[in-house]
């Protein structure tokens, strides 16, 4: 091995060769120059009489007075009676304990089981409101103040629903921790209830009372019949306005009177059927007319290539002077309302809203459960909202 004090100047020329070399600077410290031409910082060392060999990252990366400095701290260890190979595995071991690794290690191992734009929207609150803070703190040394502070910067801004969710998700990362022995408490759970909380709000949904004024209005207002039908549709079937909206043909079976919206495009990630009434069958037949040769039933009449945008029934119903009584998602607790009133059986009113099932296994057997009952009720439904544009009285429930 050649020694020479290096310089900089002098380390960007030495080049490969057939086998690797080093040229020493100082105190053990020398640089290697692999057959491939990368240049390796290296330090050789004498503890409790054994030769041994510390790394200090690869030039450029690692300047040669960053090397130097990463030599003289080995020398101080030394001076200490320690083995600086023990401190440098040590400080390994402490950054694979940080906050920052131990998220990205629990983000990785949820992201299996959740939709991309879910784990996308997750890893990027984190990033905007827990990890600039925590990042690089020891998972086991984050206090319950530590990580208060942390989403009280979140509360002060108004974000409650947020600093809520980020709750939940520290508890997770900590629980993640302790399962997998780097931490032995989780200071999330000691936060529970203490955050503050926003005042319940319902959604706004029309009441029985208002629905055959709706209907008129409807009727009347002058809107793009793309609009008018999705609205229609939205009310008949309630199911969710992203679900209506993002329809393709190929998801309708008339002939079998069905509504097969798949898995990916259902909020709880399962099948979901809704059964086509008259009605429905007749709104769809009347899209045909604008969107037929298209691949969404309810295409934007500006933009035929997309979806009806998100909102296009909002501003209808905006227009129609429902800002502060409705919305699209208010029609399924219209129905919900309306339909335990009359006597429904609840399961089937809840299985025909898809809401979430606690138990996967009997979710997914679920999926098409109480279709027959549901048949019924919808085709009832629909009866009843058409019964509305006349003197009909309301139809009662045929399961009574």
């Amino acid at each position: 091995m050649a020694t020479i004090m290096l310089t900089d100047t002098l380390i960007k020329s030495l080049k490969a060769k057939d086998k690797s070399y080093s040229i020493s600077d100082a105190n053990g410290l020398y640089i290697e120059i692999t057959p491939k031409g990368s240049k390796y910082w290296r330090q050789n060392y004498r503890f409790n009489g054994k030769q041994k060999k510390l790394a200090h990252g690869v030039y450029p990366l690692v300047s040669l007075a960053k090397a130097r400095e990463l030599r003289d701290k080995a020398l101080n260890d030394l001076q200490n009676d320690i083995d600086p190979t023990k401190t440098k595995r040590q400080a390994k071991t402490q950054l694979a304990n940080t906050f920052g690794l131990v998220a990205k290690e629990w983000h990785e191992k949820q992201s299996v089981n959740w939709k991309p734009i879910h784990s996308t929207k997750v890893w990027r609150q984190l990033e905007a409101d827990v990890l600039p803070y925590l990042k690089d703190e020891p998972i086991d040394k984050i206090s319950v103040t530590d990580l208060l502070e942390v989403l009280q910067r979140i509360e002060k801004r108004g974000a409650l629903d947020i600093a809520s969710r980020q709750r939940q998700r520290c508890e997770a990362i900590f629980k993640h921790a302790i399962l997998s022995e780097r931490a032995t408490y989780n200071p999330a759970t000691q936060l529970v209830g203490v955050l503050k909380t926003k005042k319940v709000q319902h959604r706004k949904a029309l009441d029985r009372k208002d629905l055959p004024a709706f209907f008129q209005g409807l009727e009347s207002i002058e809107s793009h019949p793309v609009v008018k039908l999705a609205t229609k549709m939205l009310i008949h079937t309630f199911v969710r306005t992203g679900e209506l909206r993002n329809a393709t043909w190929d998801e309708f079976d008339l002939n079998e009177r069905l509504w097969h919206i798949p898995a990916e495009r259902m909020k709880m990630d399962m099948d979901h059927f809704v059964p086509l009434t008259d009605q429905t069958i007749g709104f769809l037949n009347e899209l045909k007319e604008y969107n037929g040769k298209r691949t969404h039933v309810f295409s934007s009449p500006s933009r035929p290539k997309q979806a009806l945008s998100n909102n296009a029934i909002l501003n209808l119903l905006y227009r129609m002077g429902y800002k502060n009584k409705a919305t699209g998602h208010g029609f399924r607790a219209t129905a919900s309302t309306i339909l335990n009133e009359m006597g429904y059986n609840r399961d089937a009113i809840e299985r025909q809203l898809a809401h979430a099932e606690p138990n996967k296994i009997r979710a997914a057997y679920n999926r098409s459960e109480y279709l027959e009952e549901r048949t019924i009720l919808m085709r009832d439904w629909s009866n009843y909202l058409s019964s509305l544009d006349s003197n009909i009285v309301p139809i009662r429930a045929t399961n009574n």
